[in-house]
């Protein structure tokens, strides 16, 4: 099957996706996981800070100021048996008792125990300021929830990074419960409220400040060093810390069942500081390319664990490469930019190897990202968001040459998947209605989406002045961007998780559907002419009405049914473009 990119383009539009040669549509009221599609304006994206922060540390390490180290190696001694085992584990201690807390079956319990211990740590702070005032009374704020940060799970190994051992995000927490406190209040004790708010610097960043410093100063967990960042209170090892305030883990050896002990090696650095670096991005025509297949292959074994029998040839080439759109020529009218359109391989080389492939769309009016699969060995660059952030630039830069070129396409947007909703972090986003194909504001939706999955989105459109719903950038962007510490980057994973996430309810039926949505797909959509549909039937086009008589009354029901069907998913114009083919 071939597929003109204008087609494809206006599929978007109403709700569909391309995997491969194969394109799809969720039913929205059936599927478990509503799945929103989702854009922005290129040309009104304004970058968040930690989106900021990645394009400046991608720069850094091109130009050699950045650092990066591999994690602590065990060599085993000579000397030792192979049936004995080495390990390395990690020591802290605090000053109840100067009890040592190490990875493995005992180490895996005191660190639970002392994750409890600075949980509760922070609620007597949070308890003491909301009594003398520092925070609002009357307010229940939520608990204190210390995690672990997984070397697995830190991307950013930069020097000195190895000694964080656990983060909290209550500042956060305690902001958001902040502003729903404020915004359940009248209009002048809203207004007064966010004044003192102000006043006393009630976000994120100043809380966690306030909440690290107290902290630093209970005895209780002296043997931590406490830092606030970005919001963050995080937790680093205090042993052999330095004058600076910056503080190392000590590695020890833990001797084997033969009382012989293994040697770390010392840190060896990757990519040595001082040395600059290229990047060079190449954009190429979607095909077949090994070099690209083993990097998949790598991506999927290592970061998704997949098993490495089912991660194929085959199977790659009809995921990412196989495409149905047939590639439009550049032009010099200023039509087509000057790659075409069609599908594409954006390939991203660090001094001649490459690192990462972003599998896109160029179509006539948007560029619309399907696919990331990067390597293992450069995640602490957040290869996801540095890529999103390049295909932002290219659709703004392309606008010279291509004047139809405005939006970014992102995929679904999956609000009931945690992991999907990195996606709105590109402000100013928009999210496509599932029942009149009408683009609404993220912001303006997104305190309906957390009370109910599926939602009718130009209906809360209406009731709203549309350009009162974005502005307030900073508290909105803040609360649903900031990253916790130690919980996986969806972004940096892959790019079209969303496929895996729509899943049909094979129990539901039509009587089993919301009532309140149910009744609003025949209520808010005409059915279109028929006669205009385009046929093709054995070898031939034809418009229905040309049909209609060479089918008895029976099978033209029927089939009038399924074009009635078909016109609604695609559209009335599409249904008169497009060949709807019965053989």
């Amino acid at each position: 099957m071939l597929f003109l990119c204008c087609y494809l383009l206006d599929l978007l539009d109403r709700g569909w996706r391309r995997s491969g040669c194969f394109l799809y549509k969720p039913e929205m009221e059936r599927t478990c996981c509503p799945s929103y599609t989702i854009h922005l304006k290129a040309s009104d994206f304004v970058p968040s800070k930690e989106q900021r922060r990645v394009d400046r540390r991608m720069q850094r390490f091109l130009d050699g100021t950045l650092e990066v180290r591999k994690p602590i190696e065990v060599t085993d001694d000579p000397n030792t048996s192979k049936h004995t085992g080495s390990y390395v584990h990690h020591t802290i201690s605090i000053s109840a008792g100067n009890e040592s807390f190490s990875h493995g079956k005992k180490g895996e319990n005191k660190a639970e125990e002392l994750m409890h211990h600075l949980s509760d740590q922070i609620d007597k702070v949070v308890h003491t300021y909301n009594v003398s005032g520092v925070f609002p009374s009357g307010i229940q704020f939520p608990k204190a929830a210390v995690k672990k940060v997984s070397p697995a799970k830190r991307k950013l190994s930069v020097e000195g990074s190895e000694d964080l051992l656990y983060s909290c995000n209550i500042a956060f927490q305690i902001a958001a419960t902040l502003r729903r406190k404020q915004s359940a209040e009248s209009v002048q004790q809203l207004q007064m409220s966010r004044q003192s708010a102000e006043e006393s610097d009630l976000n994120p960043k100043c809380i966690a400040e306030k909440l690290a410093c107290s902290l630093n100063q209970l005895a209780n967990v002296s043997g931590l060093s406490i830092r606030a960042c970005n919001g963050h209170i995080n937790f680093y090892s205090a042993t052999n810390a330095s004058a600076d305030g910056d503080v190392q883990i000590v590695a020890l050896p833990e001797e084997s069942g033969s009382g012989s002990k293994s040697s770390c090696a010392k840190k060896r650095s990757v990519h040595p500081q001082g040395q600059k670096r290229k990047l060079e991005i190449r954009l190429k025509r979607s095909c077949f390319d090994p070099e690209e297949y083993a990097l998949y292959s790598r991506y999927q074994i290592k970061v998704h664990n997949d098993p490495p029998d089912r991660v194929t040839e085959n199977s790659y080439r009809r995921f990412l490469v196989d495409t149905p759109l047939l590639f439009v020529s550049p032009s010099t009218d200023g039509m087509v930019p000057l790659c075409g359109f069609g599908s594409f391989h954006q390939q991203y080389i660090i001094d001649g190897k490459l690192v990462a492939v972003g599998v896109i769309d160029i179509l006539p009016r948007c560029l619309s990202s399907k696919y990331l699969f990067w390597d293992p060995d450069y995640a602490f660059l957040s290869l996801g968001k540095y890529s999103a952030l390049q295909e932002i630039g290219w659709v703004k830069e392309n606008q010279a040459n291509c004047a139809s070129l405005q939006y970014y396409y992102l995929g679904y947007y999956i609000h009931s998947c945690s992991k999907m909703r990195y996606k709105a972090a590109y402000y100013p986003s928009e999210l496509l209605c599932p029942l009149r194909y009408q683009w609404v504001p993220f912001l303006l939706v997104r305190p309906l989406l957390d009370k109910k999955k599926y939602v009718v989105l130009s209906d809360i459109a209406s009731l709203q002045d549309g350009g009162s719903s974005q502005s307030c950038i900073p508290e909105s962007v803040m609360e649903m961007q900031h990253d916790d510490i130690g919980v996986e980057d969806s972004n940096d994973v892959r790019m079209d998780d969303d496929e895996e996430m729509i899943t049909i309810d094979s129990e539901s039926s039509d009587d089993e559907l919301d009532p309140e949505t149910s009744g609003l797909v025949s209520a808010a959509i005409d059915d279109g002419d028929l006669t205009n549909v385009l046929i093709g039937l054995r070898g031939s086009r034809l418009r229905y009405r040309d049909l209609q008589r060479a089918f008895g009354s029976t099978e033209r029901n029927y089939l009038e049914t399924q074009l009635r069907s078909y016109q609604r998913v695609v559209g009335v114009e599409l249904s008169e473009r497009m060949v709807y083919s019965l053989g």
